[in-house]
């Protein structure tokens, strides 16, 4: 039982990987600044739960470390959970698992953000939205094919 889901975590990590690949190279083809938007939830999360420690840079830099580590969580989480659902349904067509995982890492990464205001996806560009999408695209392809080398 444990097995899908180790390989689920290993085909997060992959589609992680790709999410951040296709987002740094649109970060260096457009010449666009990284979003603030993961720093930004944890501080919403800290005046909720508490100040982090530490001077003003400390601070600034653990929100940045924390943010970038709540995208890993969710590609990890999302990749388990992929393993999970991968296995229960063996006959699934795979573009449609990609796309699902896809907007399910979208979905996890999104909604604590709107959760604590620091975005309203209601209000986002459609520039934005696909900003937003195709990495999380590169994700879901990339977890499925993971997984699916593994088996």
């Amino acid at each position: 039982m444990h097995h899908h889901l180790f390989r689920g975590v290993l085909a997060g990590a992959a589609g992680t990987t790709a999410l951040n690949t296709a987002t740094y190279l649109d970060m260096a083809v457009r010449a666009r600044p990284g979003s603030t938007s993961p720093e930004r939830t944890v501080q919403e999360a800290e005046h909720r739960l508490g100040a982090l420690p530490g001077g003003e840079s400390a601070v600034h830099n653990r929100r940045s470390g924390l943010g970038a580590l709540l995208g890993i969580g969710a590609g990890l989480g999302v990749g388990a959970a992929y393993g999970c659902v991968r296995t229960g349904l063996p006959r699934a067509p795979l573009p449609l698992l990609a796309v699902a995982a896809g907007l399910a890492a979208n979905a996890a990464s999104t909604a604590p953000m709107t959760a604590l205001g620091v975005t309203d996806p209601r209000g986002w560009t459609a520039q934005s939205w696909a900003m937003d999408l195709v990495p999380h695209l590169a994700y879901g392809v990339v977890t499925a094919l993971t997984f699916e080398a593994f088996r």
